[in-house]
């Protein structure tokens, strides 16, 4: 499996100079084999689904995700988000709640959040395959280089990205983000596990005006629109 191949072709001209070619077919070959061999999530034909429908000029805020849904019909390509009749995971909820708190946006019925990346907000996880039913079973095989590569890559461009980096694993990856133009903005995962860091953290609003501080169009955080 080219990944590389399967990439927009504007994100594999960003991407090209930030990924090692034999590590990523190092990690093409694993995840063909897991894909002949076993059930992984995402469906293959939306493994790139957040690069699909966020092109690199268009990016305005990446939200970093971990690891994919591990359960039948959630993970469909984008971070955080389910397609529209799976019922909304705990972490979500969560989101939503504060979405509500911070933007007045009416928690959706459903998950899906394809309105965002529709807008700009690249929907990335850390690793972007999972075997069915068993969490991080794809992590440490090659995925977190090919997303840093994507981080880099946003990193590198003029125009003003905000990350939004939730939970300690994503916070790590605020020290990909060197460009003085960007803005990192860091808080606590929003799993219902996690009793304090998220909620009030107003991740929303923020993003916002920080991208009206630097002459770019604010999100519309309504999914539905």
């Amino acid at each position: 499996m080219n990944l590389p191949e399967l990439l927009p072709p504007d994100w594999r001209d960003a991407l090209a100079p930030f990924l090692d070619p034999a590590a990523t077919a190092a990690l093409g070959a694993f995840v063909a084999a897991e894909y002949a061999r076993h059930t992984v999530y995402p469906p293959v034909e939306d493994l790139f689904a957040a690069y699909r429908l966020c092109p690199p000029a268009d990016t305005r805020v990446l939200i970093l995700g971990q690891d994919p849904y591990h359960g039948p019909g959630q993970a469909h390509g984008l971070s955080f988000s389910v397609r529209a009749g799976v019922r909304v995971p705990p972490s979500l909820r969560n989101v939503f709640k504060e979405l509500a708190e911070d933007a007045g946006v009416t928690p959706p019925a459903d998950g899906d959040l394809t309105g965002w990346a529709r807008q700009g907000v690249l929907l990335l996880n850390a690793v972007l395959t999972v075997r069915a039913g068993a969490a991080a079973s794809h992590a440490g095989r090659g995925w977190e280089a090919f997303t840093d590569a994507t981080i880099r890559a946003l990193d590198a461009r003029a125009e003003r990205v905000v990350f939004l980096l939730w939970g300690g694993y994503a916070r790590k990856k605020a020290a990909l983000v060197t460009g003085p133009q960007h803005v990192v903005l860091e808080a606590g995962h929003p799993s219902p596990l996690n009793r304090a860091g998220f909620r009030g953290a107003r991740p929303f609003s923020a993003a916002n005006k920080a991208l009206a501080d630097a002459g770019r169009p604010p999100v519309d955080w309504d999914p539905r629109a």
